[in-house]
């Protein structure tokens, strides 16, 4: 007969409830019925311990926690800087946020352990200082030219060079295979620790919203508001639905996105067709629509162009859209798509990689806690280090 769990029954709905997972949803697991778990919740009976390990994995929650004999104290809820009406937040956004917690959590005690200098730019600023002055100093201090990428891909430099500055990025789409992140429902958050500032970007989308994203986050750690995002945009029609500091940080991602002085020194040449407008975003990093946006807001094109190159520039980007769809297809079809260790790197961050692998290497922490919070076994290190280099 297999051996029960002696689990605690209000901490096992506890973990399923902060989960968004219902009883049927958590039966379907563990192949029983509704009024099994149910039974389970209400003490009336044990899993066993198979199925207390299957139901663990599926509330993302430690084995061990099941155990307590009171329910934990969770991470604080992240302030929710969405636009009004969003959709309550889903179980694959829950997950990914527990995880940059745990994960921020503990470089945040490492760090202080250590004695490492707090980052002085997190919260170095506020809402009621100017947006162009805040751009500025992110450029300054992550040392980034936005009209110089030295060929790289925007975004790519933007992680490198935030990484190198101490602040940990996580980009990715899923949980796993049949748990995905909408884009609609969570575009980024962002911690706002001076030991640790961790930011997340939901990579569903295509290269620039993302960078755009990315920026915006960045804004929330240089005025110290921890939150998440969504309907990220440079042009917001109905300001009623957005939070102020959401509107205040993509003010602050176009002005360091698209420097003024840059912009004001383009002749009306650059604005004759949504081509021309296509070429000087591409060059940025940025998307047409952001482009034209920031010359609307600088009075530079009329509202009658900004409508007809938009109207283009719509076109354009359907037909791009379209392109690369087909050239990710091809793609994966010859390559067979991104490798574990790829996703995984882009998922943890190469700062974060490195800085569990030296703690582990060090001794510091043990090859389980290491892979745990790597999500990676430990006798796969040597290949994820490996990728952080290629």
């Amino acid at each position: 007969m297999a051996e029960r769990a002696n689990i605690t029954p209000n901490v096992l709905k506890w973990a399923r409830e902060t989960a968004k997972l219902s009883e049927s949803q958590a039966a379907a697991k563990v192949s029983v019925k509704e009024e099994k778990v149910n039974e389970w919740e209400n003490g009336e009976s044990q899993p066993t311990i198979r199925q207390a390990k299957i139901l663990a994995n599926a509330y993302q929650r430690s084995f061990a926690v099941l155990f307590l004999p009171e329910i934990p104290t969770d991470f604080q809820t992240l302030q929710d800087f969405r636009k009004k009406g969003s959709d309550e937040l889903s179980t694959s956004t829950l997950f990914i946020i527990r995880e940059i917690q745990q994960k921020q959590a503990w470089i945040s005690e490492e760090n202080k352990e250590n004695e490492i200098q707090e980052l002085t730019f997190v919260g170095k600023y506020s809402i009621s200082d100017s947006p162009e002055l805040i751009a500025q100093d992110i450029l300054t201090t992550l040392e980034i030219n936005p009209l110089d990428y030295k060929n790289q891909d925007p975004i790519k430099h933007w992680i490198e060079q935030s990484e190198k500055k101490g602040i940990f990025i996580s980009r990715t789409s899923f949980i796993h295979s049949h748990l995905k992140i909408d884009k609609d429902e969570l575009q980024g958050f962002a911690i706002a620790d001076t030991y640790a500032p961790f930011i997340f970007i939901n990579s569903a989308d295509w290269d620039a919203p993302q960078l755009f994203t990315l920026v915006h986050e960045l804004a929330h750690i240089w005025i110290a508001s921890t939150g998440i995002s969504n309907h990220i945009t440079p042009n917001v029609v109905d300001r009623d639905q957005y939070h102020p500091i959401e509107l205040f940080c993509n003010k602050i991602a176009a002005c360091a996105l698209i420097p003024k002085t840059y912009i004001e020194s383009l002749s009306e040449s650059n604005f004759n067709n949504s081509k021309s407008v296509f070429k000087i975003a591409k060059n940025l990093g940025i998307s047409s629509f952001a482009l034209l946006v920031r010359a609307k807001n600088l009075n530079l094109i009329s509202k009658i162009q900004y409508q007809s190159l938009k109207l283009q520039a719509d076109k354009d980007f359907s037909n791009f859209l379209q392109r690369e769809r087909l050239k990710k297809i091809k793609q994966k079809k010859q390559e067979g798509g991104p490798s574990f260790y790829t996703l995984r790197l882009n998922r943890n961050g190469k700062l974060f990689t490195q800085f569990v692998l030296d703690a582990y290497k060090s001794g510091r922490i043990e090859p389980s806690v290491a892979s745990l919070l790597l999500k990676v076994k430990s006798n796969q290190f040597p290949k994820l280090e490996q990728r952080m280099y290629q």
